[in-house]
Order: structure tokens, then sequence, then C-alpha cells
């Protein structure tokens, strides 16, 4: 297990700059506005040789009014707990301030390594101001500019001769990623503050609440996958900030990079436009995915309520209706672990791989029953069929005159395909080649 350093400090000091480049990624979004970081966000990087866990935090502020700066605070504090070395980052520029006093009372307090680091220092009349942050009792300081990566290597050579040794855990294949979307409010990050049992996501009412795609490694009943929260996607009129659309854009991003696409709704609004859209950018980019319907103890039921819900989606999602949908609650925990059950599925359907000889001894017979319609008088004679070597369900079908078979047999290929070896939530896609 690898050990965790965790970077605090107040608003706009540099921390996820820093971050940056410790992870060598643009993962943590940063902004001059402050209060941009925040949740707790984790990466993974090495120093001469020993690897550990990197946490940013979102800028410490007491006793603020913000419902967000109290959230975030508390955020900090958990991350405190987590570390087992903890870097305090102040601003050169503006000197020693009330709130980096407020951190330094607290770091105090806690029995661990504390590195302070005096960011921005970038020259040498910038170097010898730096000396006041003597003044709060931390011991000596390390001068850095994150912006250059300047004084980075002396912090990091004596965070890691601090940092405990623990015995390496070889890391198997990389786990599945399942990325938790949908537009903002729909009770994303609920959803999986609810299935780790801890306060790892900010959760607020008001949206936008959630800014970067944040992993967090699940492990328990047998099952074992990253999950990633993800910032609200709005359509694009509505993003006004700059910093929202870089949200957007990483919760995109996120969809990319992941397996399974849990997309969860709020059964209030239904399935609108901003959902279907969603539910199409995981389409086109061959995810699997799962409809969740939250806020299912705010509708009023009747015994069709459900199926009606159903139709509704199906509906709308033609002609990819082969989709797990599961009506949750968040609040009231209800079918919470039948939603992870049934994305492990999805998961093991869009990995599943089936053998040639299998394919043709199915679908060949069914395929001469019903072949496809005859074009200006040419017949289509599908000889083979084989799965593509491709992450997700790809299908040639090999034939003597590709270009006439048109997309409604096509679909029935597919379905044929959905029927007979249960793709259920992944989309298939089907290729006619000249045999």
């Amino acid at each position: 297990m690898s050990n965790i350093v965790a970077i605090v400090g107040r608003p706009n000091v540099g921390k996820s700059t820093f971050f940056n480049r410790l992870i060598q990624r643009r993962e943590a979004i940063v902004d001059a506005v402050s209060g941009v970081t925040r949740d707790r966000h984790y990466g993974k990087t090495d120093w001469n040789g020993r690897e550990f866990s990197l946490i940013d935090t979102g800028g410490y502020v007491v006793g603020s009014d913000d419902i967000f700066e109290a959230e975030i605070d508390r955020q900090v504090e958990l991350a405190i707990d987590e570390a087992d070395a903890i870097i305090f980052m102040v601003d050169v520029e503006s000197g020693i301030t009330g709130m980096d006093e407020d951190v330094a009372n607290l770091l105090r307090r806690v029995d661990k390594p504390v590195f302070l680091a005096v960011n921005k220092v970038d020259n040498n009349k910038r170097a010898e101001d730096a000396v006041e942050f003597y003044a709060l009792g931390l011991g000596d300081y390390y001068t850095i500019a994150s912006i250059n990566g300047s004084g980075t290597g002396d912090l990091l050579d004596a965070v890691v001769a601090a940092l405990p040794e623990k015995e390496e855990v070889l890391e198997e294949d990389e786990l599945p990623r399942f990325a938790v979307v949908g537009r903002p409010n729909a009770g994303k990050s609920s959803f999986i503050n609810a299935l780790i049992g801890e306060d790892r996501y900010i959760v607020t009412d008001i949206a936008g609440t959630t800014r970067d795609a944040i992993d967090t490694k699940y492990n328990r009943f047998g099952f074992e996958f990253n999950l990633v929260d993800t910032a609200g996607i709005r359509r694009k009129s509505k993003v006004k900030e700059d910093l929202e659309f870089y949200s957007v854009m990483r919760s995109i991003r996120a969809i990319e990079h992941c397996d399974v696409c849990l997309l969860v709704l709020d059964a209030t609004r239904g399935f609108d436009g901003q959902v279907q859209n969603i539910f199409w950018l995981a389409e086109r980019n061959r995810k699997g995915i799962v409809i969740l319907v939250n806020k299912w103890d705010l509708v009023e039921k009747d015994t069709k309520t459900v199926k009606e819900f159903e139709r509704v989606i199906r509906k709308e999602i033609e002609p990819f209706t082969d989709v797990p949908i599961v009506f949750i609650s968040v609040l009231n925990k209800q079918r919470i672990f039948k939603a992870i059950e049934t994305a492990v599925e999805v998961y093991n359907n869009r990995s599943k791989k089936i053998k040639t000889s299998k394919l043709n001894e199915v679908l060949l017979p069914i395929i001469e029953h019903t072949p496809p319609p005859a074009y200006k008088g040419k017949y289509v004679k599908i000889k083979y069929i084989m799965q593509l070597p491709t992450p997700q369900p790809q299908f040639a079908f090999f034939c003597n005159l590709p270009q006439y078979v048109k997309p409604p047999y096509k679909r029935f290929l597919e379905n044929q395909l959905r029927e007979h070896f249960d793709f259920h939530g992944v989309p298939v896609t089907v290729y006619m080649r000249k045999k």
C-alpha cells in the first residue's frame, strides 16, 4: 500500500498547480478564482523510486459563512487524518495571513511530519522575504515555485525521507472504471458517498458543486473497480463560467476513458433533453450504460408507474433499447447495490469474447433462414462471422456484396447477437466486409 501525502493551505496559494506538476497531468482545475478545488483530489506520483499518493485539498478558511467553504474545511481535516505526511503551502507574495495562522494552529496539533512550502519564490528577493514564515512555528521551510518546478526537488527529498516504509503490494491488471455521469444535482456525489459509506464528496443543493472528475477505489462484496464522480453536464448555452466549461470537458473525458457509464437522472425531472445528450455521448463512445433513476422516493406511484417510466425512456433511446434501468433512492439507500451489481454485469458483457466457431454455428442458420433482401436483382450471401479484437463488442460479417446490406438488416443481425449472447447494456457494432 502506498503512502499518502496531503497538500493543504488557504485558497489560491498554488496547491493545485503543485499537484498537477507532481502527477504530470492536468487533473486538478487551476483558476485565479478562490475555492475552485472543492473535493479531495487524488493522484499518484513517485520520487527517487518511492511511490506515494497525493491529495490536493480545497483552500482552508475558518469561520466562513460560505456553505462550500465550511464543507471544504471538513474535507481538509479528513485529508489530514488520512495522510502520512503533510505539505503546508503558503504564498510569499502575500506573506503570513490570518488564514495561514489558522492552518498552522491546526497542523501544530497533528502528530505527523509537516513540511512548510513557501510558494511563488522565483527570485532572490522573494527568497529573502520567505524568512518571515519562521513565525508560523513549524520549523524550517522550503522555497518553491509550483509554476516552473523550482525548489520542488529538495522538498520532495525531505518528504520521501519522512514517509514510513510500507509493504509494496503489486497492483494487478488495471481496474474497471465506472463513471457516474448526469446533469447537475441528480445525486451523483451522494450516490458514491452512500456506496463507500463515507462523505468523500461535497454534497449541496447548489448545482455545480462537483467540478473535477475524481476516482475512488471501490472494493466490497467481491467487487473491485474505480468509481469516477464527475461534474454535472449542462447544455452549452447554460455554461457561463470558464471554470464550469473545464469541469464539463473533464466529465466528457471521464466518459471517454471509462468502461461503464452510470447515468444518474432525477426522477422528478424525467429523461429530459440534456440527459438524452449524455446518453448518446456515452453510446457514441461505445461504453456500457446503466440508467439509474434517482429520487424515486419523491415520485407518486401506482402499479403502472415503473413500467410507464421505463416505456418513456426506451422510446427516447431507440434503437438502442437493450439498456438496464434501475430505480434508486440514494437518500434511503434503496437499490444502490443493485445498481452496482448491474454495472458489473454490463462490464462483463462488454468484455465478452465469443469463439468464432460458436458465432458461425448459431448465426449462419438464422441468416440462411432470413437472408438480406435482394437489391437490384442481386443476392447477398453471408459466409462467415468473427468478433474483432477490440475492447467493446464489434463483429465482422463477411459477404459477397457488403454495399447492398442496409441498416435495417444490420439491426436485425445486432438483435440476433443480443438475443443469443447477452450484450445487455452494451452498444454492439456490426461491420459488413468483402469476403
